[in-house]
C-alpha cells in the first residue's frame, strides 16, 4: 500500500507570486537559496517546489538551459500522439493479417 501523500497543487497565480517575491529578496542583495528557504517558510511550501518553480521560470526566460515549459508540453503531446499512433498501426498489422489469412483460407475452398 503507498503511503505516501499526494502534494497539494497550487495555483498558478500562487506560483507566479512566489517566484515574484524570490526574485524581489534577490534584487535586495539575498542569494537566491536564502530567498527560497524565507518565502517557502512564508508561503506554507517546500523549498524544493520553490527551487524547482524558480528553475523553470528561468528556462522559460532563457537565463538557463534546458526546456521551456512550452517545449515541455509540446514534447509530451509529441510522445502521447506517438504511442497512439503505434497502436493505431499494431492495430491496423493485426487486422490486415486476420483479414490476408481470411483471403487466403478462402481461396483455398
Amino acid at each position: 500500500m503507498n503511503t505516501k501523500k499526494k502534494q497539494p497543487r497550487y495555483s498558478d497565480e500562487f506560483r507566479d507570486r512566489a517566484v515574484r517575491l524570490v526574485e524581489e529578496q534577490q534584487k535586495d542583495g539575498r542569494s537566491q537559496w536564502a530567498a527560497i528557504q524565507s518565502i517557502s517558510q512564508k508561503l506554507g511550501c517546500t523549498a524544493e517546489t520553490l527551487r524547482r518553480w524558480v528553475r523553470q521560470v528561468e528556462r522559460d526566460q532563457g537565463k538557463r538551459p534546458g526546456l521551456t515549459t512550452a517545449e515541455a508540453e509540446e514534447l509530451k503531446r509529441l510522445r502521447r500522439e506517438n504511442k497512439e499512433l503505434k497502436r493505431a498501426n499494431d492495430i491496423l498489422r493485426t487486422a490486415s493479417a486476420y483479414f490476408a489469412q481470411a483471403e487466403l483460407d478462402r481461396r483455398r475452398k
